[in-house]
Formats: structure tokens, sequence, C-alpha cells
């Protein structure tokens, strides 16, 4: 038996936390019985994309570079129409390349994101080229704000890959068909998660002493992740113990607030009314999470209906006990009780008991920590994961093996109007 050759779909030149877990997939995939290839953004001569970058490092990763087009976010009707009738004929091109790759190289499936370009013209190579399409869904799918390229493609893919629970059941609700959607957890790779790093060098950069609890929260500041109500929290926990600091990692997300006004502003002065000054520590946006998780005792996120939530896995990771919602896919694998303690979403008192059990219980926090670690290397690692994708690939290949129907393509629609949604965050 011939090895399934897989297909890839990186249409952004950035690498986020979906292209992390298509990059983990990639890496971890059995290569005795499958053949894995991406076609990734070029980018420019002058700038190589950081997905690009990423995917290098891979071993026996097939890498074809593609124009996928202009990623066109944020700009105006008539700046699309340029952007896009200007880089429409290379990208076109570059397609019909990937078409004559895909068709030489046998390619059995598709694997995409739910992004416009990714999705949409993931879906028309797999019908050019009689090849099964699999979406993998990052984010709790909502067609009211979705691209009409992503909308079509998810209606009329072979497959939805939600990455938890409550993903799969916002698709199931969309009416997308229980039948094709599966569910893969998003997992990590212990091993680049080493939980002896040195706490000390942040803690010296913050002036905080050894004695002091910390806190961190990381992520886009913006409301639904849940900062607003994690301050009010730390105020109530001031009254009775004031000895923790909080590290507020992130910056605006001008996206995910109407009006694009600045949450960053919005939380300092929440900050000021609440008199957490002294408590309270905004780093901005840092690279060094690792460091940031090492340094803290405690990973602190109430944010709502999160789709899964990897930086709570990573928390994990480095043996550090979470504090969340029962909200989104967060409780399907953070145990209350085990590996954290789970409140009920704006509960703003129960919120603030769940800090205070773990601020004034070390014993507690360290055997949270040690749980929530067993659980990522044995259940929530990146083998795992490849192991459970490989079933998922030969379920929907084999359903479409044979069943090539004509698919009736919609109304023409405009290059500007695939992507104008692109890069949604997820």
């Amino acid at each position: 038996m011939r090895k399934m050759n897989v297909l890839f779909m990186q249409s952004q030149t950035y690498f986020g936390a979906d292209s992390l877990i298509h990059s983990l997939l990639m890496r971890h995939l059995d290569r005795r019985a499958f053949t894995v290839h991406v076609a990734v953004n070029e980018g420019t001569r002058e700038h190589a994309p950081a997905s690009l970058q990423a995917l290098r490092s891979i071993p026996e990763l097939h890498i074809r570079p593609t124009n996928f087009g202009t990623s066109l976010n944020f700009r105006s009707r008539s700046q699309i129409l340029q952007d896009t009738l200007s880089g429409a004929l290379p990208a076109l091109q570059s397609m019909g390349g990937l078409v004559r790759y895909a068709r030489q190289h046998k390619i059995d499936l598709i694997h995409c994101t739910e992004k416009p370009r990714d999705a949409f013209y993931g879906l028309l190579l797999a019908r050019l080229t009689g090849a099964a399409c699999m979406i993998h869904l990052h984010v709790g799918v909502d067609l009211s704000w979705m691209s009409p390229a992503t909308k079509f493609a998810m209606r009329h893919t072979d497959g939805l890959l939600a990455i938890s629970a409550f993903v799969a059941k916002t698709a199931e609700r969309a009416g997308l068909g229980l039948h094709k959607i599966h569910t893969v957890f998003n997992t990590l790779d212990p091993a680049d998660w080493d939980h002896a790093i040195d706490p000390a060098p942040v803690r010296d950069e913050f002036q905080i002493a050894a004695d002091t609890t910390v806190l961190a929260t990381v992520s886009r500041l913006s409301p639904w992740k849940g900062q607003t109500e994690l301050l009010k929290a730390l105020a109530l926990v001031k009254q009775r113990n004031p000895n923790f600091r909080l590290l507020l990692v992130g910056e605006d997300d001008v996206r995910a607030t109407p009006g694009h006004y600045s949450y960053t502003a919005e939380l300092h002065q929440i900050t000021r009314e609440l008199g957490l000054e002294e408590q309270v520590i905004f780093t901005g946006f840092r690279k060094d999470v690792k460091q940031i998780m090492a340094a803290c005792d405690i990973y602190a996120m109430p944010s709502f209906e999160e789709p899964f939530g990897m930086v709570f896995l990573e928390a994990m990771a480095m043996k550090r006990p979470v504090i969340a919602s029962v909200s989104g896919g967060v409780p399907e694998f953070v145990e209350h009780g085990k590996a954290g303690l789970l409140s009920v979403h704006k509960d703003i008192d129960g919120l603030a008991e769940h800090i205070l059990t773990l601020v004034d219980n070390p014993e507690l926090r360290r055997r949270m920590g040690e749980h929530g670690r067993r659980r990522v290397e044995t259940t929530y690692n990146a083998a795992q994961m490849a192991r459970e994708m490989e079933q998922v690939y030969h379920r929907v290949a084999g359903a479409r093996k044979g069943n090539h129907p004509a698919l009736a393509l919609p109304q023409p629609v405009s290059p500007a109007e695939l992507i104008a949604a692109e890069e949604r965050p997820a």
C-alpha cells in the first residue's frame, strides 16, 4: 500500500497558534505511512515570511512556496480593488502551478485552516485534483462574520476538524453537517516547555520579591479574554492578602474592540480605580513567554468562550496551576480541582476565592502543577495528536475516494471578497 500524500495550506505569512498546531502535525505525522507537503506563502525576495522560516526546520517536509495573493485586511475598498488587480496574475500563475504540483505528487488530502484563502483555494484545489479537503477549525463557527469564501468552503468540504468539543458544537449548530465533523484536541511538544527555567531574571526585572506570589496572564488584550474580571477579583484578593503581583502580558488587539479603542488604556484606568497600581504590572508584548511562565506561580485568565486556549496547556506544561472560567473548550482539558480551579464566567466573588485558595496554598499549587504536566505528557502531546489525526485523514479520504460529484461553484466572487476577512484573530 502506498503512502498517503497530505498537503497543508499555509497562506498566512505570520506564524500564529493555528500555524503552530499544523507545524506539529507536519513534524509528527508518521513518515512510514504519510508523505507531507505544504504550500506556504512565499513572501517577497527581500523578506521570507515567519511561516516559511519556521517550516524550513521540519525534517522530511516538502515545501512548495506559493503566491496566494495579497492579504488585504483593514484597507479601503479602493485599495482592496487596486491591490487585488495588481497581484492577480502572479497569484493565478502560482496557483496553477500548485494544481500541477498536487497532481504530480498524487495528493490525497488537503489540510486547510478556516482562513479564506486557505479554505477556498484548498477546496478548489481538491476539486481540480480529486483530493479530499479538510478544514481545521481553530475558532468557534459563527457564520455571521465569516467571509463568503469560508462559508462556501465549510459547507462543501469533505471534513471539518474541530480543536475541541465546544468548537465542534458551534459547527453543528451552524448546520455544517454532524457526519463530517471530527474532533482532535490541540497539543504541544512537552520537550519545548522546560519547567526548570530560572524564574529569577523576570522577577528581578520587575523587582518582585522572592516571597511574593506572582500571577500571570498572557494574551491579546481584548474584553473577552477576561482581564477586566481578573482585575476586579484581584481587588477582592488584595483586601485579604496584598502580597501578590500580576504580570499582565500583551498589547491591544484593535480588531477585537468596537471602534478600535485602546483596551489597554481602559485596563490602566480600572487598575487605578481599584487601587491595584502596586500589584499589577503591565509588561506590554513579550516574546519570552516561557520565562514569564517560569516566573509566575499561577496562570490566571478567565476568558469567555475560548475555542481551546493553548496558553493554558503551556501553563500546565510549565507545572503552573490554572485559574480559568467554565467556558468554551477550556474545561475539556483543564480539570477543575486537579490542574486548576474553574469558576463561572463573570462570577467575580468565586474567581477571587479561587485565586486566594492558590495564593495561600503553595503545596496545592505544586500538586496541581505536577498533575497538569503529567496530563500534557500523557494526553496532550504532539505525537498523540498526530496519531489521532492520521485516523481522521483515513476516514475523510476514504469517504471521498470514488465519490467525486461535480461541484456547482457559487456565483463569481471577487478576489477582494475572498480575502477581505482574512486573518481574523484566533
